[in-house]
């Protein structure tokens, strides 16, 4: 028989590991933990509070980046004058090795699939 799990997404993340297993765990502040495999979180953004990080790398695979709500801006370092605007209902997948950051435009909700182990963080401009 089967088990069905809630996932309270204003506290937690979900893991998807390489065998295709998946599991919660609480959201923690700071940046996210790394696994083998890829991390779904739904993340509020506000333009009055800082950005999570000024700068991240994903060296295992690309991120895709969801606009639920509000607004984005996404800056790659590989053309930082061109940054892509995002709103609700658009997307963005950011390939792997490309250092980015994310400056929130309007307040919202983004959803992000993250993949791991690997990962850096530095500032960017």
């Amino acid at each position: 028989m089967g088990k069905i799990t809630r996932v309270n997404v204003a506290k937690e993340i979900i893991d998807i590991r390489r065998d295709l297993s998946v599991s919660t765990r609480l959201r923690k502040p700071g940046p996210p933990e790394r696994i083998d495999g890829m991390t779904i979180g739904i993340v509020v953004i506000d333009p009055k509070q800082a950005s999570p990080h000024a700068g991240e790398v994903h060296p295992d695979g690309d991120e895709i980046l969801l606009v639920i709500s509000g607004r984005i801006r996404v800056i790659g370092e590989s053309d930082p004058e061109n940054g892509l605007e995002l709103g609700a209902g658009e997307m963005c997948i950011v390939e792997k090795g490309e250092w980015h950051l994310l400056q929130t435009l309007e307040a919202g909700q983004l959803i992000h699939i993250t993949p791991g182990p690997r990962g850096d963080y530095r500032r960017i401009h």
